[in-house]
């Protein structure tokens, strides 16, 4: 039984025939990367070479290098062990190639979706 909250009074179901249903069609965006040559593995390998290699040679801040309000790099001392000259640590490689490959994949779904790639 049914109640109605503003009257309190039950009222009796109605039972109704299911109608067919039509399920919306949902399109899934593949990518594949066919070969080590394909546009979509080059833009990935770009888009995430690129955020590393700015952190490694200081264009980037790093977790020994922060910026200020007016982008300018600064050396401090995170307590982060490094024996690269250049000071990168593993936390800035993880976090380096984590934002290149969120390039990567932008750019890739990106063409994808207008149909370039």
């Amino acid at each position: 039984m049914q109640t109605s909250v503003s009257t309190i009074r039950a009222t009796p179901l109605v039972a109704k025939t299911a109608a067919p249903r039509t399920q919306a069609r949902r399109t899934h965006q593949v990518v594949r990367a066919e070969y080590l040559g394909s546009a979509t593995n080059q833009i990935m390998i770009l888009s995430t070479a690129l955020p590393l290699v700015a952190g490694r040679f200081g264009l980037a801040p790093t977790a020994n290098k922060n910026a200020s309000a007016g982008l300018k790099l600064s050396q401090r001392s995170s307590g982060l062990v490094s024996n690269d000259p250049a000071g990168l640590t593993a936390a800035d490689v993880l976090a380096l190639g984590a934002f290149g490959h969120a390039i990567g994949v932008g750019i890739v779904l990106g063409l994808k979706g207008i149909g370039s790639l």
